[in-house]
């Protein structure tokens, strides 16, 4: 699904780039231009980023125990 429709970011781009250690929202735009024209999209876009990285992390913990 489309998230930032200024920049044609997808919520698939944000969480490949949260996998590939944009682990925050600056480094998001940096990276995808994400969250860069009218900011509407940011709420939407740290939401993504906060459940990649949840999940990110119980997979890491559950791989490891």
């Amino acid at each position: 699904m489309y998230v930032c429709v200024c920049k044609g970011i997808t919520d698939r781009q944000i969480e490949n780039a949260v996998i590939e250690g944009a682990n925050n929202l600056g480094k998001l735009r940096r990276s995808l231009g994400v969250a860069t024209q009218c900011g509407k999209c940011s709420c939407e876009t740290r939401e993504i980023l906060q459940e990649t990285l949840n999940t990110t992390v119980q997979a890491e913990f559950y791989a490891v125990a």
